[in-house]
């Protein structure tokens, strides 16, 4: 079997607490664009996030298009989603934190493990949030974005950015592993071959059961509580490869 050489990290609710202030940002966004073609739903961020965590604003987007049956041009489409970049980017300056415990991970990771970031989030959002939590020295240029880094732009599920970051690295999706903390997030990774390590710690403490059962049941080999977890979990995964 092929030796572990490369770690691929989800990076919003993975490596930082992002999704809550994102989301708020995206739920303000959302509803100006829904109310301007005369719908009102009223979203929130709580409410965004229960449906479409691990997605990026774009996927979103298209799926509250096809939800209120909304047609919105490609020109505009493109200026929303930059409008939001900035509106989450202004956020996750002001009052972004790490998830706790991720950086004496790192430090265990790096040296041992190529390591890389692949995320549905823009580029430019990927950058302020590593370099806000002193991240950035750890994966280089090795940030992959399914909204930027594509020709054509995606989200998770589709694998297509699991299979570019693999294919960028040089590397086979067996000598991979993959940390995520969503449901999408989770299906991109099993479907490129890379298996799971599911990561819970950045849910309330009531959401982390329920959210270890999904991940599971949608492909992870096993979940993290904790990032002090990271060892033992890495140790199960080298385990089961032999």
């Amino acid at each position: 079997m092929a030796k572990i050489t490369t770690l691929l990290l989800d990076c919003d609710n993975t490596l930082v607490l992002s999704e809550k202030l994102a989301f708020a940002a995206c739920a303000d966004l959302a509803n100006h664009i829904l109310q301007k073609h005369n719908l009102h739903p009223n979203y929130t961020g709580e409410s965004l996030m229960t449906e479409f965590v691990g997605q990026n604003f774009r996927g979103m987007l298209l799926s509250l298009c096809q939800k209120h049956n909304l047609h919105i041009p490609e020109d505009e489409l493109a200026g929303y989603v930059s409008s939001e970049e900035d509106a989450v980017i202004a956020k996750l300056n002001a009052s972004l934190e790490p998830c706790e415990g991720v950086h004496d991970a790192l430090k265990e990771m790096d040296g041992k493990y190529t390591l890389a970031v692949v995320s549905s989030s823009a580029g430019r959002r990927l950058k302020a949030s590593l370099v806000k939590t002193n991240m950035q020295d750890y994966f280089g240029d090795r940030v992959y974005s399914a909204a930027t880094s594509l020709p054509t732009p995606t989200s998770k599920p589709d694998p297509a950015i699991y299979n570019f970051a693999a294919q960028q690295l040089g590397k086979k999706p067996e000598e991979c592993v993959a940390f995520e903390d969503s449901k999408s997030g989770t299906l991109s990774a099993v479907r490129a071959g890379i298996p799971v390590i599911g990561y819970v710690g950045s849910y309330d403490e009531d959401e982390r059961e329920k959210m270890t059962t999904l991940l599971k049941e949608n492909g992870a080999k096993i979940v993290m509580q904790h990032w002090s977890e990271f060892d033992g979990a890495m140790q199960t995964i080298e385990k089961a490869k032999l």
